[in-house]
């Protein structure tokens, strides 16, 4: 396993051991391993009714500007969302009517992108200054990607040529991006978690069927892609504890800070706890990827149930 890879995790297990506000439940791993099913379970597939695919040119350009702007989970109670569509699907759907009906967004565009600007795309209005604050983030976003694109002589394709089919290598290109620069510091020690990054990896993979610019020879390396869903799963499942404050706070809808060792506790213990169910699974005889574990855990959080009891807020540029 590569040494980014090896890192994300090594840390995610250090919070894990010292962690006040989130504890792993160490008996109940093996029974909830036993317990996931991957029958009933959709193929992942790429999503072509609220994402854009056509020439390999336009769809990089596509990916690359959704998962440059694939956060803000916190801000999305404000958000005005498209009839039975989530925050994500509302932002996905808004860029991909958006890349039909104009073509993709031009260098030039992007370089001097603005919050009104992103207001209209995405269908908001700025009234709402939660809503202007994001916005106002996502315009920075793109104009990041902009200046990185930019050392690839803006074509969007270079990037992952350059990777040479290694997720670690392209990862890393990524968080010389601000807004990709995941890495949350705990007890003064880093914690690399790169959420936005690993997935744009997995999106090129599933966008170009793991041919050409989305294969991956470590794809199989990544881990969780560490937001608030999953690890809200594992919390609702019994598989983690919240401390008692803690839950309550969330309950209530109190935002979460970001970088607080309660937020970062939740999203690294969360990735360390997928990481124990995958080895469990394993020594049960189930070949298993962190990443196949995520996509279960996404999936069963759709559900009613789950969707009933509050998940952390936090207003982050990384999910």
């Amino acid at each position: 396993m590569s040494s980014l890879f090896a890192q994300i995790r090594s840390a995610a297990a250090e919070v894990a051991r010292d962690a006040k506000f989130v504890r792993l439940r160490e008996e109940r791993i093996g029974p909830f391993a036993a317990s996931l099913s991957f029958q009933g379970l959709p193929e992942p597939v790429y999503d072509t009714e609220h994402h854009f695919r056509g020439g390999d040119v336009e769809t990089a350009a596509f990916v690359l500007t959704l998962d440059s702007v694939n956060f803000g989970s916190g801000y999305f109670p404000h958000l005005r969302k498209r009839a039975g569509m989530s925050g994500y699907f509302t932002v996905a759907s808004s860029l991909t009517d958006h890349w039909q009906q104009h073509g993709p967004l031009t260098p030039a565009q992007l370089r001097g992108i603005s919050a009104e600007s992103c207001a209209t795309i995405f269908g908001q209005t700025l009234d709402d200054p939660v809503v202007a604050e994001l916005m106002g983030l996502l315009a920075r976003a793109l104009r990041d990607l902009s200046a990185w694109l930019q050392t690839y002589d803006d074509e969007p394709l270079a990037p992952f040529a350059a990777s040479a089919g290694s997720a670690e290598r392209l990862i890393e290109q990524l968080a010389t991006m601000p807004l990709y620069r995941d890495v949350a510091l705990y007890h003064s020690q880093p914690v690399p978690l790169y959420k936005r990054a690993q997935l744009l990896t997995a999106d090129m993979a599933l966008a170009f069927d793991h041919q050409g610019p989305g294969a991956f020879h470590d794809l199989d390396d990544l881990t969780i892609f560490a937001d608030n869903l999953v690890p809200h799963v594992l919390r609702v499942d019994g598989l983690l504890r919240y401390e008692p404050d803690l839950l309550t706070r969330i309950n209530d809808g109190q935002l979460i800070p970001v970088g607080s060792p309660e937020e970062t506790e939740i999203r690294a213990v969360g990735l360390h706890a997928v990481e124990r169910v995958a080895d469990a699974l394993r020594t049960q005889g189930t070949d298993v990827t962190a990443r196949e574990l995520d996509y279960l855990l996404w999936h069963r959080g759709q559900a009613p149930h789950y969707k009933a009891q509050p998940r952390h807020r936090a207003r982050s540029v990384f999910y």
